[in-house]
């Protein structure tokens, strides 16, 4: 058990076998890409393993020994999950390809609940995953996107929230950190407000699971969705969390083998309870065991020890760049384990491909979040984000990789170009 948060990159570090590894020429690597994706404990990686030298078949289709220890292995994971978001129920826990896929399905599912005239509320920092089901669930049903205002450093007041919901509002689906700026989102009081006037809620949990405890139960959360590989779990597995009345309103957003009962040629279909209805085909069993693993090795660290980790790091390296004159930092709630900025006259991609050089990851671009670019009036920005292996040595590189850093091809002929 981790007991000093001041070393807990020392004791974790030897846990994450690709950070022994370089650029060809020997330099050191320092990972700042964490909101992007994390890297992967051993302990995650021998689960998998585990999984697939013992237990390698499918769930729910056959009695023979591998068949049923798959399932176990999977049913087990599905009560880790349960546990690390402290829902009520394991049948809370609806597996998914990540945080994409399960607001999908939550949005598919709304498309015969919507009418004209209808409204679902996000707000102005959102995700293009927790932006474009709900512009395409609107136009699909007629609804109207309601947009919650931003701030000038780009955070959302409870005002504003306020402001925005209306007897129209039939949902409401925000942030709970910020993928850009890495705002939390007082979640817990929105959610309050949402409900006050009957409105379910869906929070985008993907910045937050890896950073903070999350207990969806103090925060009344309706849904709550999230990806593994942004906890130190494998890529192709997520969780869609609901609570039970609203698991139950949701239609499988595919159909297919492992949803139903009783199938016909015409006749009436008999659709499993959920969660299995909602996870149509094979599912990701090694990626829910890698999960799970993430999740206990989470916990196991300790909450407390990862958020004073996390934030010590955020705040140095804010706090350095903030002292940088060409440097302009981002946002002003810096909590997420994120840092965003912009060098001034510099094209983001030479930024980032500079400190490439220098052996520094980041991630450069818009962040899947254009509207937050274009309320910042940049064409892109440089995002370094912390997780819990980083160390204040890498974070010091990256501040002096900065200072010599100098317009490139980016910056000399296509200074407004973007991607993503």
């Amino acid at each position: 058990m981790v007991t000093d948060p001041v070393n807990l990159a020392d004791r974790v570090r030897a846990d994450f076998p690709i950070l022994g590894t370089g650029l060809d020429d020997g330099t050191p690597l320092s990972y700042l890409d964490n909101a992007a994706t994390t890297q992967k404990p051993a302990q995650v990686l021998e689960a998998v393993m585990r999984y697939y030298q013992t237990a390698n078949s499918n769930v729910g289709r056959s009695v023979h020994a591998y068949s049923m220890r798959a399932s176990d292995a999977y049913e087990s994971a599905r009560r880790t999950v349960q546990g690390f978001l402290n829902a009520e129920d394991a049948q809370q826990i609806v597996f998914t390809k990540g945080t994409t896929e399960s607001i999908n399905t939550v949005a598919l599912a709304y498309e015969s609940v919507l009418t004209e005239g209808d409204e679902v509320v996000i707000t102005g920092m959102e995700h293009h995953s927790n932006l474009l089901p709900w512009r395409r669930l609107c136009e699909r049903t007629g609804s109207t996107l309601r947009v919650v205002p931003l701030q000038p450093a780009g955070g959302v007041t409870l005002e504003a929230f306020r402001d925005s919901l209306s007897e129209r509002t039939r949902l409401v689906a925000v942030a709970h950190v910020s993928n850009v700026l890495g705002t939390v989102n007082p979640v817990q009081e929105m959610i309050a407000e949402a409900h006050r006037r009957g409105v379910p809620v869906l929070v985008d949990g993907a910045q937050a699971v890896a950073h903070r405890p999350v207990d969806v139960q103090a925060l009344d959360a309706d849904y709550y969705c999230f990806s593994g590989h942004k906890m130190y779990a494998p890529m192709g597995i997520g969780v869609l969390y609901g609570k039970a009345e609203h698991l139950e309103r949701l239609q499988p957003a595919l159909t297919g083998g492992g949803v139903a009962r009783g199938v016909s040629w015409a006749g009436e279909i008999e659709y499993l309870p959920v969660p299995n209805r909602l996870e149509a085909g094979t599912p990701n069993i090694g990626g829910a065991v890698g999960l799970a693993a993430a999740a206990t090795y989470l916990g196991d660290l300790g909450f407390d020890q990862v958020v004073a980790h996390d934030q010590g790091l955020t705040h140095r390296l804010r706090d350095s760049l903030a002292g940088a004159g060409n440097v302009r930092v981002l946002g002003d709630r810096h909590e997420g384990a994120i840092v965003t900025f912009a060098v001034e006259g510099l094209h983001p991609y030479d930024v980032g491909n500079h400190l490439s050089a220098a052996g520094v990851m980041v991630r450069t671009g818009v962040h899947c979040a254009i509207p937050m670019a274009d309320h910042l009036g940049l064409v892109g920005t440089v995002r370094a984000s912390v997780g819990v292996y980083n160390t204040e040595d890498e974070i010091d590189r990256l501040v002096d990789a900065i200072g010599t850093v100098q317009p490139g091809f980016w910056t000399k002929e296509h200074p407004d170009e973007r991607f993503l």
